[in-house]
């Protein structure tokens, strides 16, 4: 797992935001949380996480998207600070999951046919609206697709082989036009567990992330 600052003003908070597959930091260094440092993880080819970057925060403030929310689910429940807040979007602690995640058929056939057509065809049903995919084009991680398929590879081994961890998610945001991670699976995952809130949003939204990853915390 990689992890880069995109803020580090010594603030005693940290947001801690664990990205999608296929990402690295240049689709979410815009974005400006108020009083926090901002910490972005991503490519999950290994879970290795350096917990020492943590060190000297007073709470820590967890957000995550996609695969992501798999990724944090293994990685949160050994953080030492206090955690502040723990908010899922479009993503589910299990995902590959043919009832609570994306179906094992549909994963499979993504990675066994990725090449550059074909992350295009994903990134555009990805994003769902003309404009988003514009903007996600401004600022597409700079990544091979030889690397995302090894990522994505290494996810399905993993999540595999990884004992299950729960951790307690403090709000689940769920786009019912996402075509990534299908609503209705999201639902099924989360229902009963975790406080849901549903939007029209698709699987990637650049408002939406505003919201999650700066407006929110200048209100804090």
């Amino acid at each position: 797992m990689k992890q880069e600052f995109i803020i580090k003003q010594n603030s005693p908070h940290l947001l801690l935001f664990f990205a999608g597959w296929g990402m690295d930091k240049h689709p979410f260094e815009d974005y400006t949380p108020s009083n926090r440092d901002f910490l972005v993880c991503y490519d999950y080819t290994s879970l290795d996480f350096d917990y020492s970057l943590l060190h000297g925060y007073e709470t820590v403030d967890v957000v995550a998207w996609s695969m992501g929310v798999w990724a944090a689910s293994q990685i949160v429940s050994s953080i030492e600070q206090p955690i502040a807040n723990t908010i899922a979007i479009n993503g589910t602690p299990y995902p590959i999951d043919d009832n609570k995640g994306i179906p094992e058929a549909i994963f499979n056939g993504t990675l066994e046919g990725l090449n550059e057509a074909t992350l295009k065809k994903f990134q555009r049903r990805m994003c769902g609206s003309a404009d988003n995919f514009k903007h996600f084009q401004q600022v597409a991680p700079q990544r091979s697709v030889e690397s995302l398929k090894e990522e994505l590879a290494a996810i399905g081994s993993l999540y595999k082989s990884c004992p299950s961890k729960e951790i307690k998610w403090s709000e689940a945001y769920i786009g019912q036009n996402d075509r990534i991670f299908p609503a209705i699976n999201q639902q099924a995952a989360w229902k009963g567990i975790t406080p849901i809130c549903n939007g029209e949003e698709s699987h990637y939204d650049e408002p939406l992330f505003k919201h999650y990853l700066e407006t929110l915390w200048t209100k804090s």
